[in-house]
């Protein structure tokens, strides 16, 4: 299926005008609910960089892209975004953010990192931040709290409880074998 690209007059119109904008971030969202890769990759500039807090990596150019939105999808089939505020623009810079809510189900393979299926919802506010290039985004930041959505998947362990705890200390340990390491290291050198 062919990507789905933008619309003539989307792309001849000022992507620094609010209106423009505005409209923009419509298709985006809708784009991203539609669960339709060539949809949401239509949307993006050819050589996009992209930097999502759920991705372990920086993300450079569609293919890469279509990787990202393959993963997401397959983890949480059911996922959706809805526009809580903005889009927040500087008047005739092609840029602009808006804080959006984001929802779904782990339900399947969250793969990078490889964990199961929880079958638990999630729900988290996050921020995009978009620069636009001849109609299309060129850069995007996407921001929110990943170990909000990790307690919720039941990938990591709850605030306060044993397991954090148990986690923390375990982390330290490994810390202080680091340190005693590099330390003998540099007094035998």
């Amino acid at each position: 299926m062919p990507l789905e690209e933008s619309s003539d007059s989307a792309a001849t119109e000022d992507p620094s005008s609010i209106e423009w904008i505005r409209e923009f971030v419509g298709r985006w969202l809708d784009a991203w609910n539609s669960h339709q890769p060539d949809r949401v990759l239509g949307l993006l500039a050819e050589d996009v960089e992209i930097r999502d807090d759920s991705w372990p990596r920086a993300m450079h150019g569609r293919a890469e892209a279509r990787e990202f939105l393959q993963a997401l999808w397959r983890a949480t089939p059911d996922m959706t975004f809805d526009l809580l505020a903005g889009p927040y623009v500087i008047p005739g810079e092609p840029r602009a953010s808006f804080h959006w809510r984001g929802h779904g189900t782990f339900t399947g393979l969250m793969d990078p990192p490889g964990f199961a299926p929880t079958g638990r919802a999630w729900e988290v506010d996050g921020v995009d931040f978009q620069e636009y290039r001849d109609g299309r985004i060129s850069k995007l930041r996407v921001v929110f709290d990943l170990m909000t959505v990790s307690r919720q998947l039941g990938v990591m362990p709850a605030a306060g409880s044993r397991s954090e705890r148990a986690m923390a200390a375990a982390q330290r340990g490994v810390v202080r074998v680091q340190h005693e390491y590099r330390r003998l290291r540099n007094t035998h050198s």
